[in-house]
């Protein structure tokens, strides 16, 4: 993708992130999309094949800065130097959606959270392997891998639905603190595949 493409692409995804300060997520079309980034409709399908494709995009951007293997500072937090574990990569996520609320909200908000659900689930299931505690092993060849990431990612966004309904309080490092404690008897790690 050259830098004029990359340029429309960011200037879509800005004009849906504004929209979603101002619309449910359910109201707004592509066409206010289209009109909000004034770009032709052409563009905007080069770009992304639906609305909900847009907003899936949105969310992988995320789960691949969280997941990736060496994860660059941002400018409100740095986790480059920290292990990259279960908690950590939690907390990082929720520094992500506080830090940008107005990217996610509208998107976490929308059918109950359904549609980020799906979008969290998806990307773990193609991305991340969970290795199982060592008391687990048993409990582990019983349990489907993806049985087990969808009920560790339903989970975790009632964690995130509960943390948004207290405004956000605790902060990330104890909000992850308290779903480890729930995870932890059961998960060693988060893996990407391919560590």
């Amino acid at each position: 993708m050259d830098r004029r493409q990359k340029k429309t692409r960011q200037a879509i995804i800005d004009a849906f992130v504004k929209l979603l300060t101002k619309t449910s997520y359910e109201k707004i079309s592509v066409k206010d999309i289209i009109d909000a980034a004034d770009v032709g409709r052409s563009t905007f399908y080069s770009h992304f094949e639906t609305k909900d494709d847009l907003a899936r995009q949105i969310c992988f951007e995320l789960f691949d800065h969280i997941f990736s293997p060496v994860v660059p500072p941002c400018s409100t937090h740095n986790f480059s130097e920290m292990p990259q574990n279960t908690e950590t990569r939690i907390t990082h996520i929720l520094y992500h959606l506080r830090d940008k609320r107005e990217y996610y909200l509208g998107i976490i908000n929308y059918d109950d959270g359904t549609l980020f659900l799906g979008f969290f689930r998806d990307y773990m299931l193609q991305n991340v392997s969970i290795k199982m505690s060592g008391s687990y092993d048993e409990y582990s060849q019983r349990v489907p891998e993806d049985f087990l990431i969808n009920s560790l990612t339903s989970s975790f966004v009632g964690m995130i639905r509960w943390w948004l309904k207290n405004k956000m309080h605790p902060g990330p490092e104890v909000v992850a603190g308290y779903y480890m404690a729930l995870i932890n008897p059961a998960i060693a790690e988060f893996q990407t595949k391919g560590e």
